[in-house]
């Protein structure tokens, strides 16, 4: 409960539902809270951001393990603001109609629940997809006192509209988007009254990365990313739609390299801004009393697979960064190993505010404080709908150890994540891995409910065994089982 925890003295816990104990709206003790969003980070980059490496996994805990439950940027951010899965927002794409502005129900977000626990809340970034029109048209979601969006992601020649006001930016380097949005966030940071929260969402380090000219030289001398799976040469065991993809030319190996290095390049000017916000925080007083939550909506392949987008259900696509400095709970910095996922920062957040919620997500302060005798998850699904790409429709299921997806056309891949890391090795089917398989359909059967919604034909096909039917031929078990309500401890 959050009543254990070491926080500033008069905060308390939340009571029965819609009811807080001990606090009055707006009560400077609340914490402050700052969630930084990344978009299309992938989690093995943190170790080139100088700062983000040192004053918050310095002071904070780093979860190793932490992945999305949609590797897409709208369903992600969308698990984000709520805490919910895609088949709980609907968001299952970047646009309708399964997806996008048009499918996020934004009356219950992050924004609107401390909102009414008297928080001051501001955006300043990337808010959901396909929210240009809205944008243009003056519309701010609710709950948001300060709103300075994207009305199209860009790193320059863009446009932000703030509170209803769109305002144009062009080329010039005070034009640069994760400038122009730090900036404003430090502002916000040195007016606003506490408690606040901020979430700050720069474009960086999303493709076609636009690098700042004093960072065009940086890592000039980093080796070139060949892991085993990059271009991977035997996909003989793979789904139709990987096999499908042609061996990289020199020419587009060039062109994931250029890419990777401006990816990286881009973060140092995110690396920056975070010094520049914890700083204000510093210089302000606040930072003892303010928890930094530092994440990303997605990873990306750089490569592996033969792949260079994300959307596939491989590690490089569903891990992200995670590290929250919470300087008021008093505890050493620590690297926490359990499976952490985006849908439960939502609820982390509610409960620091002493908010009360429902949601697919777990709250991570247990882990946070370290303790050992909490009961987490041990496994977790992945959902995705097919668009306009190559990925078929599927559901994943992801345990501390093995992964196994299952798509809509009837073909599985199995991964033992211990002694395949690149999954390159695809042991659904096998005899050996039969009973695994059966055990974690079993199990996916379950989590995977409903399944992504699709034409007629397919949903019938999908939901009338339970999920599919296994490489095996054996017909999954239909019979559904609750599965227990999430808990905000």
């Amino acid at each position: 409960p959050l009543a254990q925890l070491v926080l500033p003295a008069g905060v308390a816990s939340a009571g029965v539902a819609g009811q807080i104990v001990g606090q009055t709206a707006g009560d400077p003790a609340l914490p402050n809270i700052v969630l930084i969003v990344t978009d299309d980070q992938r989690w093995d980059t943190l170790e080139f951001m100088p700062i983000v490496s040192r004053e918050l996994a310095g002071h904070g805990t780093v979860f190793e393990e932490a992945f999305v439950v949609n590797p897409l940027c709208c369903p992600s951010r969308a698990s984000i603001l709520t805490g919910n899965y895609s088949h709980t927002t609907g968001v299952y794409q970047q646009g309708p109609p399964h997806g996008g502005f048009e499918a996020f129900d934004d009356t219950s977000t992050i924004a609107t629940w401390l909102t009414d626990r008297g928080y001051e809340t501001a955006l300043f970034g990337k808010y959901i997809d396909a929210y240009q029109s809205e944008a243009l048209g003056g519309y701010v979601p609710p709950g948001w006192h300060e709103f300075m969006a994207f009305v199209h992601s860009q790193y320059i020649d863009y446009s932000l509209t703030h509170n209803g006001e769109v305002a144009t930016y062009g080329a010039e380097p005070a034009d640069y988007a994760t400038t122009v949005l730090g900036d404003a966030a430090e502002v916000f940071i040195r007016g606003a009254q506490p408690p606040f929260f901020i979430e700050f969402a720069p474009p960086a380090p999303h493709a076609p990365a636009i690098v700042e000219p004093q960072f065009k030289e940086r890592f000039a001398g980093l080796a070139l990313w060949r892991p085993p799976s990059f271009n991977e040469a035997a996909i003989e065991d793979k789904p139709a739609y990987v096999r499908r993809f042609p061996p990289l030319t020199a020419e587009q190996v060039a062109v994931i390299d250029q890419r990777r290095m401006a990816q990286m390049r881009s973060l140092l000017s995110v690396d920056r801004e975070v010094g520049d916000l914890l700083g204000a925080l510093a210089e302000t007083g606040q930072l003892d009393d303010t928890v930094v939550i530092y994440t990303s909506d997605n990873g990306l392949l750089w490569g592996e697979h033969r792949w260079d987008r994300k959307e596939v259900p491989y590690e490089e696509a569903i891990r992200v960064p995670l590290i929250v400095r919470a300087d008021l709970l008093a505890v050493a910095p620590q690297v926490d190993r359990h499976l952490a996922l985006n849908i439960d920062l939502a609820p982390t957040i509610a409960e620091l505010a002493g908010v009360e919620v429902e949601t697919d997500g777990q709250s991570l302060l247990p882990l946070l404080r370290g303790d050992d005798a909490v009961t987490w998850r041990t496994e977790f699904l992945i959902e995705h709908l097919e668009r306009t790409n190559p990925v078929p429709t599927y559901c994943a299921i992801r345990t501390e150890r093995h992964m196994l997806v299952e798509y809509i056309t009837g073909e599985r891949e199995l991964y033992d994540l211990e002694t395949d890391p690149y999954q390159e090795s695809n042991i659904a089917g096998t005899s050996g891995a039969s009973r695994l398989q059966q055990d974690l359909s079993r199990e996916l059967a379950i989590l995977c409910d409903p399944p992504p919604p699709g034409p007629e034909t397919a949903r019938s096909t999908w939901i009338g065994v339970g999920v599919l039917v296994s490489v095996t031929g054996l017909a999954l078990v239909t019979a559904k089982r609750r599965r227990p309500a999430p808990s905000a401890t």
